[in-house]
Order: structure tokens, then sequence, then C-alpha cells
């Protein structure tokens, strides 16, 4: 029996070992098979025919060129070699102060606001000033008629009549009494008595009324608070930036101030309603010079406040874009963001 018990023993070895080195075997096989596996050659991709288009590129269009106003005292007629802004006029960078910061603008000291404003004005709407009146005509001085002095008629002289002689002698003074002078003569029908002519009074010139002083005409003018602003401009001078006047600038200063004046008017008939705060709108103005897609983005201000800014660009009329700026600006035309701020003083 311990003879059979040994030979079923090393038979179960012998098979736990061979199943040992199978697994061993098919392990490495599986492993490191692909190591020994000649590559298959690739298969041939069908041939493809691709049609480039080699003519030149057009120039990328600006989605919206960044625009910076330029005041009248800070216009040049130099162009800036750094065009840096586009606007209504050339103007030439210089800085108040040293730069200190990174951005294309001078350095100023100022207030803390959401805009940067180079200098401090009160806003102004245009006037056209005072018209010429025309010219009244002068009268020319009355002279009183000269009527030449009627001739006299020559009248009678008095017929003494002859007085009884007195009987008595009178004292002079009761002669004196007693006596008349004698009565005028009496005039015949045909003689009347000329009527003295009446005085005229002594005429006076008119007196010309003193011209009152002309209202000279006035341009519209934002108002604006110097804010302060951290640039990089070294020139010292007034704060200004480099900007060159261009067709597109002056069309959107055109824009800004029609703009403006409307706001301003608004506001003023319906401060009673509005609170301060500030919108944000966004609009394009297509070739012909219409307002479209004009919708409001952001409103920390009160309705009525928002109604002002949005009928401020409803009622733009403005002229046709320039075909030479029209031409570089996307299908929709000119894309404009505003923002409107109501603060207190």
């Amino acid at each position: 029996m311990s003879q059979e018990k040994k030979q079923r023993r090393t038979l179960g070895f012998a098979i736990l070992v061979s199943l040992i080195l199978h697994l061993a075997v098919g392990f490495s096989l599986a492993a490191f098979g692909n190591v020994y596996t000649p590559t298959l050659p690739p298969e041939e991709a069908p041939s493809e025919l691709t049609i480039m288009d080699l003519s030149p590129a057009p120039p990328p269009v600006e989605k919206n060129p960044q625009f910076v106003e330029t005041d009248k005292s800070k216009e040049s007629a130099e162009k800036p070699k750094d065009q840096t802004f586009e606007s209504n006029a050339n103007s030439l960078a210089a800085s108040q102060l040293p730069p200190s910061g990174d951005l294309p603008l001078p350095s100023q000291d100022g207030k803390d606001l959401p805009v940067r404003d180079l200098e401090t004005h009160d806003f102004s709407l245009q006037t056209q000033g005072s018209q010429p009146q025309p010219q009244q005509p002068v009268q020319p001085e009355s002279k009183p008629a000269e009527n030449p002095p009627p001739k006299a008629k020559p009248t009678e002289p008095p017929k003494s009549t002859p007085s009884p002689a007195p009987t008595a002698t009178a004292e002079p003074e009761q002669l004196a009494m007693l006596t008349s002078s004698p009565p005028p003569p009496m005039k015949a029908p045909d003689e009347t008595e000329p009527s003295p002519s009446p005085e005229l009074a002594p005429s006076v010139a008119p007196v010309a009324p003193r011209p009152k002083p002309e209202a000279p005409s006035s341009s519209y003018q934002s108002q604006k608070q110097q804010t302060r602003i951290a640039g990089s401009i070294s020139n010292r001078g007034p704060s200004s930036v480099n900007a060159v006047g261009t067709t597109l600038g002056r069309y959107q200063k055109l824009m800004y101030d029609s703009v403006g004046a409307r706001w301003y008017q608004h506001t003023h008939e319906r401060q009673d309603l509005i609170s301060i705060g500030t919108t944000r709108l966004t609009f394009t103005i297509d070739r012909s010079g219409k307002v479209n897609n004009l919708k409001v983005i952001e409103n920390t201000a009160n309705e009525a406040f928002a109604i002002v800014c949005l009928q401020s660009v409803q009622e733009l009329k403005l002229p046709p874009i320039p075909d030479d700026v029209a031409s570089t600006l996307p299908s929709e035309g000119l894309q404009q963001e505003l923002t409107f701020i109501l603060y207190a003083n």
C-alpha cells in the first residue's frame, strides 16, 4: 500500500509541475510573443487630391478699433509715430507725471472712476449763437413846417369923438379913474383876425437802442472728470495720447456727440425720476447710419435711467458711413458699446 501511495504522490507532483510549466510557457508567449513576430507591411491608403487656394488672404478685419476723443486744445498737425489710438484728430502723447504703469496712457492724479478722462470740464450743449438781425432803416428827422407869418392887414386908426367940455374941473386922479381907453375899431365882416400859428414842439431825434452783446456759438462738450491713471508715457506735458485722426474717428465723434447731447437733455428733464448708477448698451450702425440690435447688457440704476439711455441712442439720425470706412467694417456694420454713468457730485 505504501508503494502505491508513493507512486500516486509522485504522479500528482509531476502533474502539478507540468501545469506550472505550461502556464509559465503560455504567459511568456503572451507577453513576449510580439517581439519575435515579424511586422506586417502597412496597407496602402487610397490616394487623395487636395486643392489649396494660394491667393493672398484678405487682411484681418478689426471688430472695433479703439477710439479716444481728442480735445481741440490738444490737436496736432503732426501725426504721431506710434498710432496707438484712432481719433477725430491727431494728438501727441504727453504726461503730467513720470510713467508708473504699463498702459499706453499718461500718468495723472484724479478721482477713482470707471472711466479714463484726461481733463475736467462741465458739459455744454451746442448753441447757434446770435443770428444777424436785419437793420431797420433810419427815419429822417422831422422838421417843423415853415409857415410864413401872416401879413397883418392895416386897420383904421380909432376916431376920436368930441367930448363935451366939462362944467367943472376934476382932480387929476378922478380923471384917471373915469376915463377909459378907446374901444377897438369895428372890423369889416370879410376881415378876420389871423389866428396865431400853433407852436410845434421841437422834434427829438429817436434814440437808437444799444446793440446787445452777441452770444457766441459753441459746440457740444461732454462732462469729464480727471481720473487717476498709471500709464507708460514719458513725455512731459498736458495729458494726451498718441492718436491719429481718421475718417472713422470723426464719424465716431459725431455719433458720441449726438448721443451725449440727447442724453444730457433727457436726464435734465427727468432728473426727479432717475437714480444714480451705470447702464451699458451695445448696438450696431449699418452702412446707411441706422441703429440696429440695441440692447442693455448691464444696468445698476433704475428702469427710468435705462429708458433715458435707450431713448438717447434710438433718436440718433446719422449720415451714411463713408464708403472707405464701410469696406473695413464687419458685415453688420460699426459695432459700439456705450457706458452711461450717473454719479453724485
